[in-house]
């Protein structure tokens, strides 16, 4: 009976022995198991987390040179988004498995918007190319109209230019006369008593006819006009003295004529010009000279 006993409780010692064994090495197992499981899981948050800061970069990188206000606003707001839930990545402990999927789920709707907003910029971007590039073609084409538009005006000038000349009369056969006190020609610088001024307007069928004036500047040799009273016409937008004046009747043909001017000042010695104008055009210039 006692031998009984006593194997009995070797028995149980036994079992106990192996249950406690066996207790132990589960035990050290599932320490293994949970720490294998912890590491994996920060492993699995620090990758969230360097997934979430590249996508806030992405936001940054697209939103940065965006014209489009509504599209850059909506980008903004996204990117305060992310940057928020990577905050509370950040905070959240490797062991919140379920906040952590949550911030997975979280990561890929964002990341639905960013391929949604990435598709806008890049039709956005295709439009200003295009209205850029029709743009440039529109400038080259206002740029070509523009240019051909002054090369006709300069044209027309030129032409008008050439019209106005073919219109404008023309004075030859100029001849200075002196002339003494009985009108007769002298070579003597004292017997001097009046210029006569000889001229022809020549035939042109091109100039407008009927009743024109001609004007006579009789310039000194010291570049001062011989006039009487001051009196003047109007040239090239502003008043200028005349000596002569003599309205006549043109009507194509050539015209021969006279001018004459009493002298009434002591007559300087030297080079004169006579400047004969009509129509508001210079007509005829003629240098004569007066000599002692």
């Amino acid at each position: 009976m006692k031998k009984t006993t006593l194997y009995a409780l070797i028995a149980v010692i036994a079992v106990l022995l192996v249950a406690a064994v066996w207790l132990f090495v589960s035990n050290r197992q599932t320490k293994e198991e949970m720490q294998e499981m912890v590491e994996q899981m920060t492993f699995e948050k620090e990758q969230l987390e360097d997934e979430y800061e590249d996508l806030a970069l992405q936001f940054d990188g697209y939103g940065r040179n965006l014209q489009n206000d509504s599209l850059a606003d909506k980008l903004a707001h996204e990117q305060q988004r992310v940057q928020d839930l990577l905050e509370e990545l950040r905070i959240t402990k490797a062991t919140n498995a379920r906040r952590i999927s949550e911030l997975k789920k979280e990561l890929a709707t964002v990341r639905a918007v960013m391929v949604e907003y990435v598709r806008q910029i890049d039709s956005l971007s295709q439009t200003n190319q295009r209205l850029t590039q029709e743009n440039i073609v529109v400038r080259q084409q206002y740029q070509e109209v523009s240019e051909r538009a002054t090369q006709l005006e300069e044209e027309k000038v030129k032409l008008t230019e050439v019209v106005n000349r073919a219109q404008m009369l023309e004075v030859a056969d100029f001849a200075m006369i002196p002339l003494n006190n009985r009108d007769k020609k002298t070579s003597r610088y004292s017997k001097i008593q009046k210029l006569q001024f000889d001229y022809s307007i020549l035939k042109n069928t091109t100039a407008q006819t009927g009743i024109k004036r001609l004007y006579l500047r009789i310039v000194r040799p010291d570049g001062e006009v011989m006039t009487k009273d001051g009196k003047t016409f109007p040239y090239e937008n502003s008043e200028i003295e005349y000596s002569l004046t003599k309205e006549f009747e043109y009507g194509g043909e050539k015209i021969s004529d006279v001018m004459f001017w009493n002298v009434e000042e002591i007559l300087q010695t030297g080079i004169y010009n006579a400047d004969f104008f009509c129509d508001g055009n210079l007509i005829g210039s003629f240098p004569f000279a007066i000599e002692k």
